[in-house]
C-alpha cells in the first residue's frame, strides 16, 4: 500500500494518512499526525500560502467552538516529495493515466505551490466541506474530500462544482 499518498483509491474511504516510507522528510513537507493549522514549526504548514494559511485558522477557530479540531494531513510540498508521491501512484495503479487521478506532477500540483491543503480526520474535513467556503475554502475533487484550497469568491457565492478527480481539472493538462 502506497503510505503517504494524500488521494489513494484505498484510503477514498477516508482521510489519508501522511506516515511517509521513503526519502522525503519533514523539510519536504511530510507531516506527523497531530499537526494542526497553527503548527508553523512545519514545512508543509509554514509554507501554505498566506491568505490560504489564514482562512484555515480562521476555520480552525470556528471548528473548534464545534469541537472539531482541523489537522493538517498534507500541505505544502517539495517537488521531490511530490516526484516520489507521483511515482508511487505509479507503480501503484500501473499506470501515469491512473495515477492522475490521485497524484498530480511536481509541475501542476497545488501542493508543490502551497495553494492546496490536505484536512483530517473525516469529521474535520465534512466540517470544512460544509463551513469552508465562508472562509472562501473550497474542496476542489469529488474524489478527495479532504483537498481544500482558497477561492475567495466562495465568501460571497459559494464553492464552485467539484471536479470529478484531477484529471478534469484544466490546471492539471500544463
Amino acid at each position: 500500500m502506497l503510505l503517504g499518498c494524500t488521494g489513494c483509491q484505498s484510503l477514498a474511504a477516508s482521510s489519508p494518512t501522511t506516515t511517509r516510507v521513503g526519502a522525503s522528510g519533514a523539510a519536504d513537507g511530510v507531516v506527523p499526525d497531530g499537526v494542526t493549522v497553527f503548527d508553523d514549526a512545519y514545512p508543509a504548514v509554514a509554507n501554505l500560502d498566506p491568505a490560504l494559511l489564514d482562512a484555515l485558522r480562521r476555520s480552525a477557530t470556528e471548528a473548534a467552538g464545534d469541537g472539531v479540531e482541523l489537522f493538517v494531513n498534507s500541505g505544502w510540498r517539495s517537488r521531490g516529495y511530490q516526484e516520489e508521491l507521483l511515482d508511487d501512484a505509479i507503480s501503484e495503479y500501473g499506470s501515469h493515466k491512473e495515477a492522475a487521478r490521485w497524484v498530480a506532477t511536481a509541475d501542476t500540483s497545488p501542493h508543490v505551490s502551497g495553494d492546496a491543503v490536505d484536512i483530517g480526520d473525516s469529521d474535520a474535513a465534512a466540517w470544512l466541506s460544509t463551513h469552508g467556503a465562508e472562509h472562501g475554502l473550497c474542496q476542489i475533487y469529488d474524489n478527495e474530500p479532504w483537498h481544500f484550497e482558497l477561492r475567495p469568491d466562495a465568501m460571497e457565492h459559494g464553492c464552485p462544482a467539484a471536479y470529478t478527480d484531477p484529471t478534469q481539472d484544466p490546471r492539471m493538462r500544463r
